[in-house]
């Protein structure tokens, strides 16, 4: 990899393109695979633009999910390959793209022969010099990333289809049947039947040179978790190349809660049991190779271990990077801010420009039952208030990927759709519980929001496609720090230090924010309890102010050892968070189911 730091998967449209304009640059990005009809739109959106011939994927083709995807990767894969074709045909000519490709790499080896080459004199040295940098040019990855909850199961003529045609399967499958040679990112937990399903595609299987073709990444939430996941699928002959550790609570999108474990503790685990992880994988792994016949090496697959949660500073990505011995770190929500890079609409992006400390909040708007940041003003959220000012609450369910749950006779059915909302806010008129309860629970049943197609509506204004979408979006709180549009190079050089695009000056370090976060999550948690909305168990409310203080207890060891910048600030924040722990009242008047 050339850089340090990698864009992870925003929502369902944000990322959905971006390796188009970064991969060139050597910068990896992730594709969501959640919503195929907006794929089969930029498909035809880009094949117009690029003069590639295009062909409709119906819906009424037996596989047209998994194909609609395929042939999306593939042209993005030729796309970024005539990029990069172009790039290196290019002279070194100061501001060009073969000069920006240089321009932008971190401090390093190649970093330093580029400039070594447009310092040499000797016209034949130089050109030398100039042969091994074009050699040296690797695009960024083409990555993809599958949510594991959104594995709805299909039909076709009254009859549930079979696994394969699941919506995660499918997408899965198109990703398999491409032509990248990249990596799959699995999010939102542990799916068996889906991960047993990924032995049946050989571009997972390692080549006779113990090459995999494609690799597989886990999101997870803390070490136990890879532990688990990884021995589950080296049993099967599958090795996960890469664990990425995602704050549960500093990200944008969906916020996976944990029992209060921090980021820097996590990582920590990972510091210090990695080499063990990868001997006791390995030891699984290459049992079932012998066993399924294929050829093995006594020689582990290497593992990356990558984080991502709201870095804000070059001093965080670096400290990450090195103390935690990292092989890259995600960026995500500040890059909302570069159009060049993520689709967001210009009204949108004006929102986030202006967003305050109450704009952006953590909601329950996702039919996911999970908690999911959100913008207040967004046009998403003010059409679903129009609608219940209308008497007409929930949406239309035009595209069904959150169709998770089942109603009583089995049928699959999505939180945030109109025909769920109305059934349960009439079960609710006639409970026999408090007028503050029924309020609660109520604004609970409201507040859910049709995220399959308003996450899409950003990146169909911007393009033309629907210009009356109303569009969500899911910036993380790390994106309050940011308030100015910029171009792909401005940020990478905010990233590596070179400049800051940081408008608060006086951010909360990381590492509080998420324990302030944390804190926060778990006080409204308690009080929720009080008016009837499910918690989770007083025995795991109880963990999580546990964990919370030996986090802040590790943090606090972890500034007297290694950390110089601000270390006495650090450390008082550090003495707050403590306080207002110590000072939470655990007890809940309702447990949860």
């Amino acid at each position: 990899m050339q850089h340090s730091f990698y864009i992870p998967v925003m929502g369902t449209g944000f990322t959905i393109d971006t390796p188009l304009a970064v991969a060139k640059y050597g910068v990896s990005s992730v594709i969501p695979l959640v919503d195929d009809v907006l794929i089969e739109k930029m498909r035809k959106l880009y094949c117009h633009k690029f003069h590639k011939p295009y062909t409709a994927i119906t819906s009424e083709q037996e596989d047209f999910r998994a194909e609609r995807i395929t042939a999306y990767l593939n042209l993005v894969q030729e796309i970024v390959n005539e990029q990069v074709a172009k790039l290196k045909a290019l002279t070194f000519t100061p501001g060009n793209e073969l000069c920006t490709y240089f321009d932008m790499l971190p401090d390093g080896a190649l970093k330093k022969g580029y400039q070594e080459m447009l310092l040499e004199t000797d016209l034949a040295k130089k050109e030398q010099l100039q042969k091994i940098l074009l050699q040296a040019i690797v695009p960024g990855g083409i990555d993809v990333n599958i949510m594991t909850k959104l594995d709805r199961a299909n039909m076709r003529q009254g009859k549930t289809l079979p696994y394969q045609f699941n919506d995660a399967a499918a997408a899965l499958r198109g990703f398999a049947h491409s032509n990248l040679h990249s990596t799959i990112i699995f999010s939102a937990g542990f799916n068996p039947h889906l991960f047993g399903y990924l032995s049946q595609f050989k571009d997972f299987i390692p080549d006779a040179n113990n090459r995999l073709k494609k690799k597989i990444c886990l999101k997870v939430s803390d070490y136990r978790s890879a532990a688990i996941q990884g021995k589950y699928l080296a049993k099967r002959g599958l090795w996960v190349s890469e664990y990425r550790v995602e704050s549960p609570l500093n990200c944008g999108g969906h916020a996976f809660i944990n029992d209060g474990q921090l980021l820097g503790p996590i990582l920590e685990e990972f510091r210090q049991n990695k080499t063990e992880l990868v001997q006791t994988l390995h030891e699984f792994y290459s049992t079932s190779l012998k066993n399924l016949n294929i050829p093995y090496s006594e020689v582990p697959q290497p593992i990356r271990i990558t984080a991502q949660g709201g870095i804000g500073t070059n001093k965080e990505h670096d400290f990450l990077i090195n103390y935690y011995e990292l092989d890259g770190a995600g960026w995500a929500s500040p890059f909302l801010l570069v159009p060049e890079v993520t689709n967001v609409d210009a009204a949108t992006l004006a929102k986030l420009l202006a967003a305050n400390e109450t704009d952006i909040f953590l909601s329950n708007s996702s039919p996911l039952g999970v908690p999911f940041w959100n913008l207040r003003n967004s046009g998403s959220e003010e059409a679903r208030i129009e609608r219940i000012k209308n008497n007409n609450p929930g949406s239309r369910c035009t595209k069904g990927y959150a169709k998770i749950f089942s109603t009583d006779d089995g049928k699959p059915i999505c939180t945030a759709s109109r025909e769920y909302q109305m059934a349960k806010l009439s079960e609710l008129d006639q409970s026999n519980i408090s007028d503050t309860q029924k309020t609660a629970l109520r604004d609970n049943i409201l507040s859910k929001s049709c995220i399959c197609t308003d996450l899409a509506g950003c990146v169909e204004i911007k393009n033309l496609i629907d210009p009356n979408a109303t569009p969500a979006i899911c910036p993380g709180p790390n994106l309050l720090n940011f308030k100015k549009i910029s171009t792909l190079k401005e940020m990478i050089n905010h990233i590596y230090g070179r400049c800051s695009l940081l408008i608060n000056k006086d951010r909360q370090h990381m590492f509080i924010r998420e324990a302030q976060l944390q804190i926060n999550y778990l006080l409204n948690e308690i009080k929720n309890a009080s008016l009837g909305l499910p918690t989770r168990s007083q025995q795991k409310i109880n963990e999580v102010k546990q964990n919370l203080l030996e986090g802040i207890e590790y943090y606090q060891n972890l500034a007297q050892e290694v950390l110089q910048d601000q270390k006495e600030k650090f450390l008082n924040a550090l003495q707050t968070l403590r306080q207002e722990i110590e000072n939470i009242q655990t007890s809940i008047a309702t447990q949860s189911t």
